[in-house]
């Protein structure tokens, strides 16, 4: 955001509370408040010549405009307290929206205020031009993001918001960007807070499930990527949006050939491609939704070295948001098993996406992303050297060969009943201490959940 839109935003959040403030203080039709709304109804114009959606939301203690951090949550008063109970944490004010909606809106919001024993808050009413979350940030991750079980019900809930998305794109022409920024906002606090974990729960096969899981398994992928590169809050956010949206051009694909079991002959490959062009129309005429988000939907099928498609798309670079978000659609798509692909493993994966000598793919980015997954990323089910088996706890980035694992079945084929931890790349003398992983094993051979046993 550049200087004057930050200024223009600060006006607004100035404005807002101003006309709150004048709403708990003076009775209805007061001149102090019509003078306020005015001024409100002012600010948003101000920021609507620049930009046709200003969005107000409330991250911690944070207020943010469109992405930008303006102020404290303070500024507002108990009022953001107050929002986020009853599910707000965001606000999105459309171009056109009129003084009837901003007082009617103030009026609504007021009521919350007011209501101290009611958990819920009111029910606001349906303005054409202004939209609230209902969702917050801590009442989708309730838990500790420590804890396997939290994270595995965080996931399973971005897959649920994922068919949402998918279907409200189908329906309406549009993904709906408030449910989807909300559920990015959960997956980026955990991706913070216990990326390890939230990676291994892309691991999950769901093949009935593909589109959807593949969709949430990019966005993670992209964002773990993202944060290993020092990239965090709003901008992090946009990368895990993006990446969630980068083959929502699909639903516009026909199903005999999305859905196909076989391989697409050339015309129907060729119907495929259209997903890109498609993707970038639906998010640029989406409400709410980041730049960026069009733009990986346009490129993530761009190769460094012009190949790929849309055809005829010359690029002098790309976006790193699209670099990011390929390697993350490729090792994904490859690992995944489907009726017409067997599952690669990750050594075949990544030996992929370093072919061609960096001509496809940008070598520093895999590098990066090989350190961040490892060859046998965490909730891997592996054999060890020794037979034993085991599953992989943590990445060692020096040699992705040689991971943290627990020993959960001994060299004999026993169950262990108390599994020990080994620290791989911690080599010993001792012939009969693991040193390495040899292979990945499937964990229904064993009847065994690794996630549950990380």
């Amino acid at each position: 955001m550049t200087a004057p839109r930050f200024q223009l935003a600060d006006e607004l959040l100035r404005r807002l509370a101003a006309a709150l403030r004048s709403s708990q203080l003076y009775s209805k039709g007061h001149p102090i408040i019509g003078r306020n709304l005015e001024q409100l109804s002012a600010a948003v114009q101000l920021l609507h010549s620049l930009q046709p959606t200003t969005v107000v939301g409330f991250v911690g203690d944070e207020i943010i405009v469109d992405d930008m951090p303006v102020a404290r949550a303070d500024v507002l008063g108990g009022i953001v307290r107050r929002l986020q109970q009853a599910g707000i944490e965001r606000i999105t004010f459309d171009r056109g929206v009129t003084s009837d909606e901003l007082s009617t809106f103030i009026e609504a919001v007021t009521a919350i205020e007011v209501r101290e024993g009611d958990e819920n808050g009111p029910a606001f009413p349906a303005l054409p031009h202004i939209r609230v979350g209902r969702v917050s940030i801590e009442q989708r991750v309730e838990g500790s993001l420590t804890d396997m079980a939290t994270i595995k019900r965080l996931y399973h809930d971005a897959v649920s918001v994922a068919t949402s998305l998918w279907e409200s794109a189908e329906t309406e022409g549009k993904p709906d960007a408030t449910i989807a920024r909300t559920m990015i906002d959960g997956l980026a606090q955990a991706v913070a807070q216990n990326r390890t974990a939230l990676l291994a729960l892309t691991t999950l096969k769901n093949y009935d499930n593909y589109t959807f899981t593949h969709m949430v398994n990019v966005s993670i992928l992209t964002m773990g990527q993202a944060r290993g590169l020092g990239i965090d809050g709003p901008l992090l956010r946009e990368f895990g949006l993006a990446a969630l949206m980068h083959d929502i051009g699909k639903v516009r694909t026909p199903l005999e050939v999305l859905n196909k079991p076989d391989k697409l002959t050339d015309d129907e490959f060729a119907i495929m491609k259209r997903h890109v062009v498609d993707g970038a129309e639906i998010l640029r005429q989406t409400a709410d939704i980041p730049a960026l988000a069009p733009v990986v939907a346009f490129e993530h099928h761009l190769r460094l070295d012009g190949t790929g498609y849309p055809g005829g798309a010359k690029r002098s670079s790309l976006n790193i948001g699209t670099m990011l978000c390929s390697i993350a659609d490729v090792y994904d798509a490859m690992r995944s098993q489907r009726a017409y692909q067997q599952a690669f493993p990750s050594e075949r994966i990544l030996q992929v996406l370093k072919r061609n000598d960096g001509t496809q793919f940008d070598q520093h980015l895999v590098r990066r992303f090989v350190q961040l997954i490892g060859i046998y990323p965490p909730g891997n089910l592996v054999r060890l050297n020794t037979g034993e088996v085991a599953v992989v706890l943590k990445v060692y980035a020096p040699d992705p060969y040689r991971p943290q694992v627990r020993v959960l079945i001994s060299r004999d084929g026993t169950r262990l009943e108390l599994p020990c931890e080994i620290e791989l790349w911690n080599v010993s003398e001792d012939p009969q201490r693991p040193s390495s992983v040899v292979a990945p094993l499937d964990p229904a051979t064993y009847n065994l959940d690794p996630l549950v046993l990380m």
